[in-house]
């Protein structure tokens, strides 16, 4: 139980600020009783605790310590990257980005570059380059392996174990931005996962557990329902959704679209309609909610359909490219939009030359909010960094490194970003999840914004955060 008063706090909309009273973790009336902790914010601006919908956490945690190859802009930069690591046993790359390279990658490129196991991982973690003793080592191809054979490679790199540590400083970090908690749907089985680290003391946020289709008939044997709190947890872990990868992505040119690509092909249905509405019936049935990746018009549109077939609740995840009539398909199915804005900062090149003609109705939030739809914002860490400043501040400013807005017409403002970033209110009865911020996201210019500081995060009233 936690017992705090918050002094001198201000709230959105407010001038006066207010003292904010906690009592066993949720936010009360008038503050009453005396003797209880408490925290002198000094006008500093509360806002409910931020949520990412859209995490792959146990890969975050690894990517924070591998190779970076994000600015690589050829096979040779990449090559160059990966020689100059001066890294012993398997190393791992990760971040290239290659749909826009001149030149495509080889076994024979990273061979030449190390001849000890090596392996990059494209940004999207569609892709994995693979080098000759790596796959020796995998027991995979060498050469770009893309979607399930890509998929595949990640599993086994994963085998190896992930130190608790690496998770709670993950974990910390996560906190620091202002986090409360995250939809995890990382390859594994999230909720075995989460109960031993949370049992361990990494406690810093709440975590949706989500699957895949290989674990979904054990979880519907084990009673499993989304929002269901997970025993022993302290109400921290609940149950998520089931995930289902229905096509690819735009970098590995896989997204499966209306048009073809500009060197040909429509990408790739990974999971047909018929399948697809299969395994949402039965976990419709079973009470799970679903999170479906789409990212192409088509396989959006299928999406949709499977939605309309099965009656399944849940989201569609990423949601990149839309045809027109599909917006208002999601507020009429209920279907909630799991968006990544900063996606549209990565890929807003890659959209130009790959979809061209299309972008005006792609990542098109504005769209999708003016036609009723739920929005909720994310990362798809690792593919972006775990930071909903970062989130937040693509989905209004549209932009970064002070290029032009990449289609301003879509854009959200802040309030709109900050309420599809949030689960909570700052109200009496309301769980007291909270981030207290050290600037005004109102007044923060574009960079200010993305990197704004925050000063305490509380979850159920346990600081998880401070910087005051």
């Amino acid at each position: 139980m936690h017992d705090l008063i918050l002094r001198a706090a201000r709230l959105p909309g407010r001038d006066a600020p207010v003292d904010l009273a906690i009592d066993a973790g949720r936010l009360t009336g008038k503050p009453s009783r005396a003797g209880r902790e408490e925290i002198a914010l000094d006008g500093r601006l509360v806002i409910p605790g931020l949520w990412d919908a859209h995490v792959h956490f146990g890969q975050w945690a690894r990517t924070r310590g591998r190779l970076d190859v994000s600015r690589a802009g050829s096979v040779a930069e990449a090559c160059t990257t990966v020689r100059e690591a001066h890294a012993d046993g398997l190393l791992i790359g990760f971040g290239f980005r290659w749909a826009t390279w001149a030149d495509t990658p080889t076994a024979e490129a990273l061979d030449a570059a190390r001849t000890a196991p090596t392996v990059l991982l494209s940004g999207d973690l569609h892709t994995a380059w693979v080098n000759t003793a790596a796959a020796a080592e995998l027991g995979c191809r060498t050469g770009v392996l893309r979607e399930d054979e890509a998929f595949a490679a990640e599993r086994a790199l994963d085998a190896a174990p992930l130190p608790l540590a690496a998770v709670a400083d993950a974990a910390r970090a996560a906190a620091s931005r202002g986090i409360v908690g995250i939809v995890d749907l990382e390859f594994a089985d999230t909720v075995e996962q989460w109960s031993a680290r949370i049992a361990a003391g990494v406690d810093a946020l709440r975590v949706s557990a989500g699957f895949y289709p290989d674990l979904l008939d054990a979880r519907i044997a084990a009673g499993a329902r989304t929002g269901l709190a997970v025993a022993g947890t302290r109400g921290l872990l609940t149950h998520g959704p089931l995930k289902v990868i229905t096509d690819g992505s735009l970098n590995t040119r896989t997204a499966h679209c209306v048009d073809p690509y500009p060197d040909g092909g429509v990408g790739m249905q990974n999971v047909d309609a018929a399948a697809l509405t299969a395994l949402m019936s039965s976990a419709t049935a079973a009470g799970i909610d679903c999170a479906i990746h789409a990212i192409g018009d088509a396989a959006n549109t299928i999406a949709l359909d499977a939605f309309a077939a099965s009656g399944a609740r849940g989201t569609v995840e990423h949601a990149q490219l839309l045809a027109d009539s599909d917006a208002a398909r999601f507020a009429v199915l209920g279907v909630v939009a799991s968006v990544q804005p900063e996606h549209a900062l990565d890929d807003r090149d890659v959209a130009d030359e790959l979809w061209a003609g299309r972008t005006g109705r792609a990542f098109p939030l504005r769209a999708l909010l003016d036609a009723g739809a739920r929005v909720v914002l994310g990362s798809d860490a690792p593919v972006a960094p775990l930071d909903p400043w970062i989130a937040i501040g693509a989905a209004v400013h549209r932009t970064r490194e002070h290029r032009p807005a990449w289609h301003g017409e879509h854009a959200l403002t802040v309030d709109e970003a900050i309420a599809s970033s949030t689960r909570t209110k700052v109200a009496p009865g309301e769980v007291a999840d909270l981030a207290v911020l050290d600037d005004d996201p109102w007044t923060a210019g574009p960079d200010a914004l993305r990197a704004l500081p925050v000063a305490l995060t509380l979850v159920g009233g346990r600081v998880t955060h401070a910087s005051l």
